[in-house]
Order: structure tokens, then sequence, then C-alpha cells
């Protein structure tokens, strides 16, 4: 844990290169795929630095020389970033993105790049083109998409937090499943500025660690405004750490009827309803609440994200950007080939669906309509937010499932994103933490949504529930 590490460093107890060396150790032996490289001559250098900044007192930070890890979409200049895809399976940044950036500067210690769906497009990262990524708690199933990678490097100890993106649910799902704390911030809190696109209006930057003290801790380092990202927000940078200890008094904890959906597994209902009843045995208030457009909200994302895909990805076409087919004749041919070569599946499926809805005759039909239907899903949470301070439902509507599962039914894996999208397309933040074990002794994941740049009041709750329910989960 972070704030563990970041204790036992100031008392002198082990060093940045011990605990890293430690972490490089585990990270090559990675039994559940969630590395895809490993930057072991980068993270001894900033180790070693970290210590020497230490030994003459001069530390950075709660991060200064606690290892971590990035998912494959973050740039890391000197590293391969390959997006979980074969198009960009030899691209080397020439630079870091701003969140890389932003943790160097923090002194943390970035120990490589975490598996993923295919440029994030998935739940399961199942798909990612180089080999999927298993869950700590049971090899056998699935730790979540698209951030999985990043959510079993961590859950499996190997780092102490890692960051993922969440477009749809792709930090939040697989926190859930690995019994982890995911924190998807405001649309605008954290640069997107380095971060391969998927769809640029629904992706952002955020913290998988194993407590919600670790997620403020690494909110605090990346957060904040970035010139180099049009949609950054100015909102003022805050102490996350001191509003932890705000407390749940007199909050009003709203349950959406429309997230308790048909066939919600009944051991994460019962985990859920739990969790509400112990805020409220802490002072918070339980309200029942209606958002009535959230019916609408699977559909409307898988218009909207397939469509900012099909733009994003128009890039990769062998000439300037990711793979070049090899012994072409004609133009067309190096278009079809490198994209069929590059590409996988589940991308391909978005890129034409996307390409489809924006195309002439229909643009109006779906694109068009999933934006007006999308300003209804925000304005049902803008009113729900005047009577009530948090939302609160299941993450998952289903436990983690077998690697094997729904590879054939791509439909079954998008209901699975039911609960975590509606936040994305709102720009809201939103949070997983653990509730509760099941009876097969998988994690269970609450999710809690705020109000717009309202971080403060989920980590508050976070920490109250946390502290409340004591869950002590281990990778078996």
């Amino acid at each position: 844990m972070i704030a563990a590490l970041g204790k036992a460093l100031a008392e002198k107890s082990t060093t940045s290169l011990e605990t890293t060396t430690t972490a490089l150790t585990a990270a090559k032996r990675d039994t559940f795929n969630a590395f895809l490289a490993i930057d072991e001559a980068g993270a001894l250098a900033a180790a070693k630095a970290s210590d020497e900044r230490r030994a003459r007192g001069a530390t950075l930070g709660p991060l200064d020389g606690v290892p971590v890890a990035l998912k494959d979409n973050i740039l890391t200049e000197g590293v391969v970033t390959t997006a979980g895809s074969k198009m960009l399976a030899n691209f080397t940044p020439p630079y870091d993105a701003t969140v890389t950036a932003r943790l160097k500067a923090a002194g943390a210690v970035i120990l490589g790049k975490t598996n993923l769906d295919e440029f994030g497009m998935g739940s399961s990262t199942v798909n990612s083109a180089f080999k999927p990524t298993k869950n700590p708690f049971d090899a056998t199933r699935t730790p979540g998409g698209s951030s999985g990678g990043s959510a079993a490097a961590v859950a499996a100890g190997i780092v102490a937090g890692a960051l993922g993106t969440d477009t749809g649910g792709s930090i939040r799902q697989p926190a859930a499943f690995t019994g982890l704390v995911g924190l998807k911030p405001t649309y605008g809190r954290v640069s997107r500025a380095g971060v391969i696109a998927y769809a640029s209006s629904l992706d952002q930057v955020g913290p998988m660690t194993r407590t919600v003290e670790d997620a403020a801790l690494m909110l605090e380092a990346i957060e904040g405004f970035d010139a180099a990202d049009s949609t950054s927000s100015d909102a003022k940078k805050t102490s996350w750490r001191e509003s932890l200890r705000s407390g749940v008094k007199d909050l009003r904890i709203g349950l959406p009827r429309e997230y308790f959906v048909d066939g919600m597994d009944p051991e994460i209902e019962r985990s859920v309803r739990a969790a509400a009843k112990q805020l409220e045995s802490l002072g918070a208030s339980i309200v029942d609440l209606s958002l009535p457009h959230t019916k609408f909200a699977l559909a409307t994302y898988y218009v909207i994200a397939p469509c900012e895909a099909s733009s994003n990805l128009g890039r990769y076409d062998g000439v300037r950007y990711g793979h070049r087919a090899a012994d072409v004749k004609q133009l067309k041919e190096l278009y079809e080939r490198s994209r069929s070569e590059g590409f996988g599946s589940e991308v391909k499926r978005r890129i034409m669906l996307g390409t489809f809805a924006l195309s002439s005759g229909y643009y109006d039909a779906y694109y068009r309509k999933a934006q007006q239907v999308r300003t209804l899903i925000t304005r049902d949470f803008e009113q729900a937010f005047q009577n009530v301070d948090v939302v609160l439902s299941a993450t998952s509507p289903v436990l983690p499932w077998k690697l094997d599962e729904k590879l054939d039914d791509p439909l079954a894996m998008y209901l699975m994103d039911v609960l975590t999208l509606p936040c994305n397309l709102a720009g809201l933040p939103g949070l997983s933490m653990p509730c509760g074990v099941s009876s097969s002794g998988l994690p269970i994941g609450v999710q809690l949504l705020g109000k717009r740049f309202d971080e403060a009041t989920l980590l508050c709750t976070a920490q109250s529930l946390e502290s409340a329910l004591n869950l002590k989960q281990e990778v078996r």
C-alpha cells in the first residue's frame, strides 16, 4: 500500500531500491499476465534517485520511491507503448504523457506497462492482442477490463498502485473484480494529453489502489490543469487526504432503483444494500431515487463511443501511424492490409459501428440522437444531486466470469458495463471499492457516484465505509 510503504521509507525500515528490486522480481515472475513491458533500468535508476533525495532530506512527497505501474495506453518516453494492439507493437514514444510526467515529478518509480483490452475496448482484458490477463483471486477468471493489467498488478501485490483509464467503467469494473479501490475522476480533472485516445469525450485517467487513502494520494499527484489538453479543467487542486476525515454524518445517499437490474447476482445485491445500511448506521440517510433515462444509457454509449473511436483510430493507416503491411503495391492495398493486420476483431467491430453511425443519412438518426439522450441522462443526475450527495449502486451486476466466457457474444460483454457507463456519459466522478466477498471467495464492489468535481465527498464516503467494513481480502 502506498501510505504504508511511504511510512516505511520515511522510517528507513526499507529503501526504495530494496522495494523496487522486490517488485521487479515479482513482475518478472508475473503469472497473471499483468505486464506487457517492464522498465527495469528506468525503475532502478528512479529508485536510487529517490533514496539519494531521502538521504539529503529532499523527499518529494508521499509517492517518492513507491513502485507503480501504468496502463499501456499511457505514453512513457523510451518505453514501448502498445495500447494492447499489434497496430502499435513497435511504438516507442518520444515523450511522456502528462500523468506520467507528474508521477515522475512526485518521485514515483514506474515499474512498467500493464496489459489491457486493445485500445481500451473491452471488459475482460481478453481482447488484448498479446495475452489475456488473469484474476489474482482466481486465475481461471477475468480481472475485468479494460484496465485489467493494472488491476492484477496491484491486487497481486506487485506494485502499490497503478493508473488505468476509464471510458465506460474500465477502472471501476476491474477494481470491483479484484478487490481494489478504483477512482474515475470528473472529466477534465486529470489531463488526457499523451493518453492514446479511444473515445475523447469519455476517456479519463485515474488511480487503482488497495485503499481509499492510496487513491487520494495518487489523485493528488496527477490532477490539475494542463494546457496540452483542451478539455482540461482549471478546477482548484485539493488535498484529498484532508477530505477523508469528514465522515458521512448527515450525508444523503441515493439508491437508484434502475441500477438494481434484473439478473443481478443476489450476493452482489445483498452486499451492496448492506453497504448502504452500514453508511446509514454511520449517520447518513438513505434516499430512494430514480434516474429514468438509465435504460437508454447502454445504447447511447455504444453509439457515441464507437463513433469517436472511428474518428480517433482513422489515423492508423500504415502511412504515418501504426503497423505497415509489407510487400504492398497499391495505396488501397496498403490501407486495407495494414488495418486488417493491425487491428483485432473487437476494434474492427467498433470502428465499423462508428463509421456507419457517422455516415451520410445516418448521422442524425444515430450520433445526433445519442448526444441528445446523453443530455437527458446528464440532466437526470443533475436533478438527483439536488436531493442527494452520493449515488450508490453495485459496480457490476455479475461476479468475474471465466476467461473463455462471452468471447463469441459481444453483446453479452457490452451488457457488463450497464452500471458504470452512465457516469462517463455525464462526466461525473465515480469510485468503486470492495464491499464484500462472494461465497466462492470473489470480491464484490460497490460504486459511489458524485457531483462534478466533488471527489472530496466520494472519498470521505468511501473512507468511512472502508473503515466500517474492515474487509481483509487476500489473493489465494
